[in-house]
């Protein structure tokens, strides 16, 4: 899935180790600033986790109610055509039919 497509962690973000040099940036506002690329990450990551569970429930959602339909589909239309016979039945013979 989506996943496997990521090729950092939050972990690793955290983890990450920067060479210093003379002239390098400030460690601490490096720090801060991928403090802030975690927590986005994170949060990322538990959308897609909670998006890719909710697609899976509506997809089977979806298969259960095309099932049912399929099925009640056959009973209903047999049933809709039975009760139609009967009303045309009646509305041509009338009294007829009972006597």
């Amino acid at each position: 899935m989506f996943s496997d497509k990521v090729k950092l962690t939050a972990k690793q973000i955290l983890e990450q180790d920067f060479k210093t040099s003379i002239k390098g940036y400030n460690k601490d506002e490096v720090d801060q600033f991928l403090d802030f690329v975690i927590k986005d990450y994170e949060t990322f990551h538990q959308e897609i986790e909670r998006l890719q569970q909710e697609n899976l429930r509506l997809k089977k959602q979806l298969e259960e109610n095309q099932k049912k339909a399929v099925s009640n589909v056959g009973g209903s239309t047999n049933y809709d055509i039975l009760k139609r016979l009967s009303n045309l039945e009646k509305h041509v013979f009338g009294s007829k039919l009972f006597d």
